[in-house]
């Protein structure tokens, strides 16, 4: 009979202890009720004197060993050893309890804006049934030159326009010929390769005034070109 006084105590208060490992915070006073009532129990095993001294321990005994063995924050670490109390649930932890630490984003990606094209435009006027490059336009004609060298990936086409007045078949040769007297000038004049300059003429085809009238028509007689390109 004395040793099953002693071995059912043992055995229930290993149960107790066991159960009580894993609860958490807002269990310890369910756990120390239960302790309280076994350890009342385990007193009375033993005498009925016993039993008030047994529910106090026992309550005691519970709380304590929730306290020391069980996990407060729920992270899978016992408070003992959680060198971190109180993490916020769901939260990533290390053996030690404490929050792993969170890679930062990566940087994002410069944004690299596309190089905006740069361009030079051209228009020289003839007068009529002329194809010599006059003085006063030379600067203009310069000026694409020295874009095309700045950028000496660039080429270009030089066209040739009339107006109306005359044959077709003449104002073709006469836009030929104007469009070859510009392209002359950039590439005598000035140095542009010859073979980054073309030239062609569309004689009175492609009017951008009236040719009924001598404003519209002067506006016709022209070399137009446009160089483009990327910084």
């Amino acid at each position: 009979m004395r040793i099953v006084r002693t071995a059912v105590p043992l055995v229930l208060a290993s149960g107790l202890l066991s159960g009580c490992a894993g609860l958490v915070q807002s269990d310890w006073p369910p756990c120390a009720a239960v302790g309280g009532v076994v350890g009342a129990g385990l007193g009375a095993i033993e005498s009925a004197s016993w039993a008030a001294g047994g529910l106090g321990i026992g309550a005691l005994t519970g709380a304590a060993y929730c306290w020391v063995h069980g996990d407060a924050d729920g992270d899978g670490v016992v408070n003992k050893m959680d060198k971190c109390p109180d993490t916020p649930k769901g939260t990533q932890v290390d053996e030690r309890g404490c929050p792993l630490p969170v890679a930062a984003p990566p940087e994002p990606e410069p944004m690299v804006e596309a190089a905006a094209p740069v361009r030079v435009e051209l228009d020289v006027k003839f007068d009529f049934d002329k194809s010599v490059v006059k003085e006063g336009s030379k600067a203009d004609i310069k000026a694409v030159a020295d874009f095309m060298s700045e950028y000496p990936q660039t080429t270009t086409t030089v066209e040739g326009h009339t107006d109306s007045v005359g044959p077709d078949a003449y104002n073709q040769r006469l836009s030929e010929r104007r469009a070859n007297a510009v392209r002359d000038v950039l590439v005598n004049e000035y140095g542009v390769s010859a073979d980054r300059v073309d030239a062609v003429g569309y004689g009175e085809s492609r009017p951008v005034a009236d040719n009924a009238n001598a404003e519209g028509r002067a506006i016709n007689r022209r070399v137009e070109a446009e160089v483009e390109a990327k910084q």
